[in-house]
């Protein structure tokens, strides 16, 4: 599957705490990230990561991108909900785009547990479970 992994700046050391303990079902999958965010995982996990622009500079949009070519199985996304963002817009892109997709995303760190722990149990295998939708959205 792929997977993209995103965090606002104030959520970073918690998407590492996630990379960290889910590391090993996350080496089985192909990965995601937006610049810095993809940066703190690999530098803590060693994990293999493709890296967009940071956010602010595009790399939201790069993710929805993937996302409306049918190319992203799921996201981690964990916004500050506190700060004001400068690319709101992109956010609330990206999240429109995941819920017009059906594609999975969590938002908090809770959600992405659930995801995860789904994924290793062999729970979420949404490229099969959505091939029929392909074509909805032509």
């Amino acid at each position: 599957m792929k997977i993209a992994l995103i965090a606002h700046d104030a959520k970073k050391p918690e998407i590492v705490r996630i990379a960290t303990a889910y590391e090993e079902i996350l080496r089985q999958h192909e990965l995601y990230a937006t610049g810095h965010t993809g940066q703190v995982i690999h530098d803590a996990t060693g994990l293999q990561i493709h890296q967009f622009n940071s956010g602010p500079l595009g790399g939201d949009q790069q993710v929805g991108a993937l996302i409306s070519e049918n190319q992203m199985d799921l996201v981690i996304f964990l916004r500050d909900p506190l700060t004001a963002q400068p690319h709101e817009p992109d956010v609330n892109a990206l999240l429109r785009l995941a819920d017009v997709y059906d594609v999975p995303i969590a938002t908090n760190a809770g959600t992405a547990e659930v995801l995860l722990r789904g994924l290793q149990a062999g729970f979420l295998d949404f490229r099969n479970l959505l091939r029929g939708k392909e074509d909805k959205h032509a």
